[in-house]
Order: C-alpha cells, then structure tokens, then sequence
C-alpha cells in the first residue's frame, strides 16, 4: 500500500468551498471524507475505469457528484442522509411527507456546512481500489 499520509494529514478541503481546481480530471485517486472535527466519515476512490475512461466521471466528476447532487442520485449522499441527516430530523417526518422539507436540501446543506475531504492521486485503478480496501479495513 502506498503511504496514505496525505489522507490522514494532508489539506482538508471543504465541500463549502467547491470547486476545489486541485482535483484531477483523469487519472486515480483515493479520497478520505471527514467531518468538521477532522473525524474520519467515509473513504472512496475515483478513476477506477482505466478501460473505458469515457464511461469514468474521472476523479472531479466523482467528488461534483458528493458535493452537487441529491440524496437519491449518489451512494455517498444515500449514506449522509441515513447516517448524520436522519438522526436530526426524527421530528420532521411530517414535514417530509407533506413535501415542505426536502431530504435532497438537507442533506446537501449537511454535505456543504460539515465535510470536507483528502485526496491522493495513486498510480492505477487496482492501486485505488487496493488502498480504498486497505483504509476500510483499518478503520
């Protein structure tokens, strides 16, 4: 595994501040998400279609999807929703079923105000997924 302290020490980029111009376009990568105390929340890769790169969102596209679209639409924003949004909002059930509160604006507002992320470019996508795994395995 390569070293992975860029995603344990390196700039925290918040999801407030998007577009963050450092993400690359192409290539592979591995991201670390964190809170606002700095507390790891998830770890993902991007880039992982070396084979058909067309069909790939590259690394920005991947982190666009985190910080700009709904619940719905992406797994991450599924796993807020259900791990740090839910929680808080136990009372407003109605509200959500009447249709005057939306999930998808709660859970972007949560993405936007509290998570940031780290990323390291790697050399391959068997080298994200490895590292990706690895990370997982250890937390």
């Amino acid at each position: 595994m390569p070293d992975v302290e860029e995603l344990l020490e390196g700039t925290l980029h918040w999801f407030a501040d998007w577009p963050v111009r450092l993400v690359p376009s192409t290539g592979s990568i591995v991201y670390m998400i964190c809170d606002c105390a700095g507390d790891f929340v998830y770890v993902g890769l991007a880039g992982k279609s070396a084979a058909s790169p067309s069909k790939s969102k590259g690394p920005f596209g991947r982190l666009v999807s985190h910080a700009n679209r709904c619940r719905s639409s992406d797994q991450f924003n599924v796993y807020v929703c259900d791990r740090f949004v839910l929680p808080r909002i136990h009372t407003r059930i109605l509200e959500i079923a009447a249709g005057t509160l939306s999930l998808d604006q709660l859970t972007r507002e949560s993405i936007l105000t509290e998570l940031g992320f780290r990323f390291m470019v790697v050399a391959s996508p068997s080298q994200a997924f490895l590292t990706e795994r690895q990370l997982q395995l250890s937390e």
